[in-house]
């Protein structure tokens, strides 16, 4: 967001990020987070044994049509959020020690302070290339270039990866 529609468009989309974190870790503390997948199979109408009647299978927005019928946004990524939180961070508590909620809310808040700093200088670095970059004729001429040359790059060195683990 901060190469397209510049820094403070990236700081903010990145706070509301991390804002949304915190609701999840919160979630997470106080164990709602292993109730998610129960709660999203009533949501989609998938609860085991039986099949949930839908008021309506055609999305409301015509925009959502023309992307198959799907929204993007924050309420496509909450899901796997929730499932990260709820795989990730028990991970790292120590139930003998107690207070597993209390453990839980300060390992989020590290995860949370953690992608504040390198989400941050990623959206304020990202925002003031993009700014500097614009100024560049010549850049803005080769920058399909080197961005297809990149994915190239990306695809061979992980074609060769791939190769060297299956040998090992």
């Amino acid at each position: 967001r901060s190469i397209d529609q510049g820094r403070r468009a990236g700081v903010v989309s990145m706070l509301g990020v991390h804002a949304g974190t915190l609701v999840h870790i919160a979630a997470a503390a106080a164990g709602v987070s292993a109730c998610w997948p129960l709660g999203h199979g009533v949501q989609r109408g998938e609860v085991p044994g039986r099949r949930l009647p839908r008021l309506s299978r055609r999305p409301a927005d015509p925009r959502a049509r023309a992307h198959g019928g799907r929204r993007a946004g924050p309420r496509a990524a909450a899901p796997k959020t929730a499932l990260f939180f709820l795989a990730f961070l028990p991970q790292f508590v120590d139930v003998p020690r107690g207070h597993v909620g209390t453990q839980i809310l300060v390992l989020g808040g590290i995860f949370v302070a953690l992608g504040l700093i390198t989400d941050g200088g990623f959206a304020l670095t990202a925002g003031t290339a993009a700014q500097w970059l614009r100024g560049h004729p010549r850049f803005l001429a080769s920058e399909r270039w080197v961005s297809g040359g990149m994915y190239i790059g990306l695809g061979v060195a992980a074609a060769l990866t791939s190769g060297q683990q299956k040998r090992g």
